[in-house]
């Protein structure tokens, strides 16, 4: 279902793009906040992945939020059809909550009942992107992310605590469209993703923004972020959607 859910998504944004109006502006050096809340629909863990641990849900133990997250991006053109984007998107979830039943996590045994829970998912990235379509009304650059997880789940109980960590390097393909929809407003969409072996990865984003400068544009949209992996040493896979807000000035 989330995956027919995403390429329905992709494809009506993809059908957007008719007849359009004004050409649009380069783009300059952009720094740019984003500020969220998400929501967990689906957070399983099982660490390691063997029989000896417990399959266990993190949204029934902590809740499906809302909890809060931030991100800072800066991108520049080197080149006519060129560019670079970084971004830092720290992301943490933890909570005092309760566990269903005992569970058998990272070698340690927790019993039914309260437990401190931290979820982790920070991801720092550089992309390279290339222009290849701009037209009247859209602008589609394609490219692809150097994308550096840090990652920890994290129990605590009664004096026992135990914990997995993880920093990795995944490649990502990347998509961008930019479309006007008037003097002032854009619609925004972001994609960076790879499936394929034990695990798949995606952060795809849709976004209004308004342009109330030369310098100064303010979004709102959607975020949705899912993936994990299914190896010996861990399952997790987790669905998140994000409310968000961002603030971008370009010089």
């Amino acid at each position: 279902m989330r995956g027919r859910a995403h390429g329905f998504a992709i494809a009506a944004l993809l059908t957007l793009g008719g007849a359009g109006a004004e050409a649009q502006v380069e783009n300059r050096v952009g720094l740019d906040f984003e500020g969220s809340l998400f929501w967990q629909n689906r957070n399983d863990v099982r660490i390691p992945n063997e029989d000896s641990a417990t399959r266990f849900s993190l949204v029934d133990v902590i809740g499906s939020g809302p909890f809060g997250s931030f991100r800072v991006g800066l991108d520049f053109d080197f080149a006519e059809k060129h560019g670079l984007r970084f971004v830092a998107a720290p992301l943490e979830a933890s909570e005092t909550g309760s566990l269903p039943e005992s569970v058998s996590f990272a070698g340690e045994r927790f019993a039914e009942g309260d437990v401190d829970a931290a979820y982790q998912f920070s991801s720092y990235r550089v992309t390279y992107r290339y222009r290849f379509f701009d037209g009247d009304r859209w602008r589609w650059k394609v490219g692809f992310t150097g994308f550096v997880r840090d990652a920890r789940i994290a129990l605590s109980q009664d004096g026992i605590a135990a914990e997995d960590t993880d920093v990795g390097f995944v490649p990502l393909a990347h998509l961008q469209g930019r479309a006007l929809l008037g003097e002032r407003w854009r619609f925004l969409f972001e994609l960076d993703g790879l499936a394929g072996g034990p695990g798949r990865a995606f952060d795809i984003s849709a976004k209004l923004v308004y342009s109330f400068s030369d310098d100064w544009e303010l979004g709102f949209g959607y975020r949705t972020i899912e993936g994990g992996a299914d190896v010996d040493s861990v399952f997790n896979f987790a669905w998140l959607n994000f409310a968000v807000a961002s603030l971008r000035y370009s010089f």
